[in-house]
């Protein structure tokens, strides 16, 4: 029927319809790229393809020597028995060897090799632009990172040897039964025009049933991921009864899949076991006649027919898997490639010369800087802004109106469209902001980003060699060190996801003080003092200032309270950045 066209005629339907709309040279560069991670690995093409093809020949050595142990047996030659027996034995020995030295040496290869390749691509995929990268969503990279890079991990090294050991098992063991006869060597081929006649309706759904089990399973994934973080919230609104219902409704969804691909491979399994076994039942009616007839054919040599002929069918599928595994492999590197091919972060290389020169303070400034997000009206424009060492400088301003914005900006996560967004030394060094200035500044986002495991582990991220000394001096001037010294175990009490086990007001306390453990010249607070009351939040920023008199710190905030401390204030609402008389930050800080 039309429906069960040919795999590999439709391969080359598929392929000239590329050709037309252009995509075939898509195909072709995503192979090239996939080849270039294969030229890396040449060593280990050759060791597998080598490999294959000894194994391969030892499988079909195996078989005629059991061939002639079965001859030398039936035709009572027993003179010739012991040496085919040592023969035998010594060829079972070393195969046994041999396949546990390669499965082990094959395991070490592919690990090295998936390791690298993985390693290659995510250093590539962490160092893209913010912007563009910020394009997909997490569960999409995760995805393509975890399954698609699998797929070309393997398919960098393996595509190679599994066409030239297929081809050379195809050749070989038809050429062994040709040897013996001719004709029971094209009876053993009978099965490859059943193969190609199912192989697109069997590869089309087995597709369909793999695409179907990804999607359901990053669903629920997702859900699950949903639910144990939002947990306390579900638990408050008192609708858990809710939450088992959609699970439930998921877990039918994935049984219905389950079901439906179990009875498509029983269907299969079913046509595919009545057609082999009819050209098993084939080739073993001619080998009885010839058997029969007396004609030199002999028991051993049916033997080695019936096995090698199901080695031949397998080998002839191999080869027809070849057809659908160059078009999915393309599709996993085309996905791959959209990601390790956004453009790079900016590096400038003479941001270390400010290294050197942060002991006496930095200042951060954007002048007459506009942005805008891709394609959308400008979210910044014209902005001036400054702060510099010594002081503590506030943005304000009604939510969604840029601050958030301003941040990604100080922290090069974007980039302007106009003006300069720059970092300064004291003697007039300046450069513009970049993916190598980070590490000038100590950042504290919104929200509770405190993770699970000890508190003394938290700390290490701000400075992972950091002494005991170093930790509780930190502590202490972000007001943190009064409860962590009472708790049961101090800096080794485990917190769980999002800090449970301390109030949220301690959580910032703890975001603060890993912040000014990292002792970055510059210091930026993204409503990190919300959960504060007023007159912590001001012993903390007094305490920074205190301790650390260059540093340079920026807040952002919804509460005049801070207003009071800070050397300028700036207003970031309809797009503009308004630096605020001291009488009307006076105003907004009395006003709270």
């Amino acid at each position: 029927m039309k429906e069960e066209k040919s795999g590999s005629f439709q391969f080359v339907k598929e392929m000239r319809r590329r050709f037309k709309d252009g995509t075939f040279r898509e195909i072709l560069d995503d192979w090239k790229w996939i080849f270039s991670y294969s030229k890396r690995y040449k060593w280990a093409i050759a060791f597998y393809t080598i490999a294959g093809i000894l194994g391969t020949t030892l499988g079909l050595v195996s078989s005629i020597l059991a061939k002639v142990t079965l001859d030398i047996i039936i035709g009572h030659k027993a003179s010739r028995l012991w040496l085919l027996f040592t023969i035998m034995v010594g060829s079972a020995v070393f195969s046994m060897v041999f396949e546990n030295l390669l499965g082990r040496i094959s395991l070490k290869i592919g690990i090295k090799i998936g390791n690298d390749i993985r390693a290659d691509i995510f250093s590539k995929i962490i160092d893209s632009d913010w912007a563009e990268l910020n394009k997909y969503q997490s569960g999409d990279i995760v995805n393509r990172f975890s399954n698609d890079v699998n797929t070309i991990g393997s398919n960098a090294v393996s595509w190679l040897p599994t066409i030239l050991i297929s081809t050379y098992r195809f050749v070989a063991t038809f050429l062994v039964l040709y040897h013996y006869d001719a004709l029971i060597a094209f009876f053993s081929l009978a099965m490859a025009p059943i193969l190609l006649f199912a192989s697109r309706f069997v590869l089309r759904k087995q597709r369909y049933y793999g695409q179907k089990f990804r999607e359901q399973s990053s669903t629920m994934m997702s859900f699950e991921v949903e639910t144990f973080y939002n947990l306390d919230t579900i638990k408050s609104f008192g609708i858990t009864d809710q939450y088992e219902k959609k699970l439930d409704v998921q877990l039918e969804d994935i049984k219905k899949v389950a079901l439906d691909y179990n009875r498509f491979t029983i269907h299969t399994n079913i046509f595919m076991g009545l057609s082999g076994t009819a050209v098993s039942m084939a080739t073993f009616g001619y080998c009885l006649y010839r058997l029969w007839a007396g004609t030199g054919f002999t028991f051993g040599t049916m033997t080695l027919f019936l096995q090698q002929s199901n080695g031949l069918s397998s080998a002839f599928k191999k080869l027809v898997s070849i057809i659908p595994n160059f078009l999915s492999s393309s599709i996993s590197a085309h996905r791959v490639r959209e990601l390790v091919e956004i453009p790079k972060e900016v590096h400038l290389i003479e941001s270390e010369e400010l290294f050197d020169k942060a002991a006496d303070g930095l200042s951060l400034e954007l002048r007459d800087l506009t942005f805008s997000y891709k394609e959308r009206e400008p979210v910044i424009e014209d902005a001036r802004f400054i702060a510099r060492p010594g002081e503590i400088v506030a943005l304000v301003g009604a939510s969604g109106e840029g601050k958030t914005t301003m941040v990604r900006l100080l922290l090069a996560l974007v980039h302007p469209d106009r003006g300069a967004a720059v970092i300064r030394a004291a003697d007039g060094t300046e450069l513009a902001l970049n993916a190598d200035t980070r590490p000038l500044i100590a950042y504290v986002p919104q929200g509770n980003n405190v993770l699970s495991g000890t508190i003394e582990e938290n700390l290490r991220m701000g400075k992972e060699d950091a002494t005991e000394a170093e930790m509780r001096k930190a502590l202490e001037l972000a007001c943190a060190w009064d409860f962590v010294e009472k708790l049961p175990n101090g800096l080794q009490t485990a917190l769980g996801r999002r800090g449970k086990g301390i109030s949220e007001g301690q959580a910032q306390r703890l975001s603060i003080a890993r912040a000014l453990l990292r002792d970055a010249p510059i210091l930026l607070l993204d409503e990190a003092t919300s959960a504060l009351d007023v007159a912590t939040e001001r012993r903390v920023l007094k305490n920074i200032m205190t301790q650390a008199p260059n540093k340079t710190c920026v807040v952002t905030t919804h509460r005049p309270s801070v207003l009071g401390l800070c050397s300028r204030v700036y207003q970031v609402t309809k797009k503009s950045v308004t630096e605020l008389d001291q009488e009307t930050s006076a105003r907004m800080a009395m006003d709270f």
